[in-house]
C-alpha cells in the first residue's frame, strides 16, 4: 500500500544548517515542530508556542525569527540556522564559548534562542553597545540569570 500524505500536507524544500530537505508535512505544523520531530533538531526549544519567550528563535534567510509563530509550509525554499549550525565542526563558536565562559545559562533552556538572537545581532552590529545588546535579546525569557552574563558574554564577543 502506498504512503498517504498528511491531511492538507504539501511537500517543502527547505535549507537547514547548509542540508537541504524535502518533506511532505501538514499545512497546519509549526516550524519548530517540523525542525524538531522531523528533522530530529532538537537544540532549538519550545516554551510557550506563543512567541513570548524565545526558546525557540532561529535564522530564517538571516532574519531573527520565532519558529512557533511560522508554519514549515512557509519555510519552503528557505535556509534556515538553529543552534545545531553555529558549531564550527566539533569547535564550538566563539559566541558559544563566550556563554561557557561568562557563566551566561544556568537551566539552559533559552541558551538555543539567546545565541540565535546574539548571533543575528552580532552579524548586524558587530560591536554593539550595552543598550544595543539589550534590545537585541528582549524577545527572549531566561529565569536563571537576570541577563547580566549574557549580556557580558555577548558584549566579549562583540569587543
Amino acid at each position: 500500500m502506498a504512503a498517504t500524505a498528511p491531511v492538507g500536507g504539501k511537500t517543502v524544500t527547505v535549507r537547514v544548517n547548509g542540508t537541504t530537505y524535502e518533506r511532505e508535512v501538514e499545512a497546519r505544523r509549526l516550524l519548530i515542530h517540523f525542525l524538531r520531530d522531523d528533522l530530529d533538531l532538537t537544540g532549538s526549544h519550545v516554551g510557550c508556542d506563543t512567541g513570548n519567550c524565545g526558546a525557540c528563535s532561529v535564522l530564517y534567510d538571516g532574519t531573527l525569527v520565532k519558529s512557533c509563530m511560522l508554519l514549515a509550509v512557509q519555510a519552503d525554499g528557505a535556509s534556515i540556522e538553529t543552534v545545531e549550525g553555529l558549531a564550527e565542526g566539533d569547535e564550538l563558536n566563539d559566541l558559544q564559548q563566550a556563554f561557557g565562559a561568562h557563566h551566561a545559562l544556568q537551566c539552559g533552556y533559552c541558551t538555543p534562542g539567546m545565541l540565535m538572537s546574539a548571533t543575528a545581532l552580532l552579524r548586524e552590529k558587530p560591536h554593539p553597545t550595552e543598550d544595543e545588546i539589550r534590545k537585541g535579546i528582549q524577545g527572549n525569557i531566561c529565569r536563571c540569570t537576570g541577563y547580566v552574563n549574557i549580556v557580558e558574554a555577548i558584549k566579549s564577543v562583540g569587543a
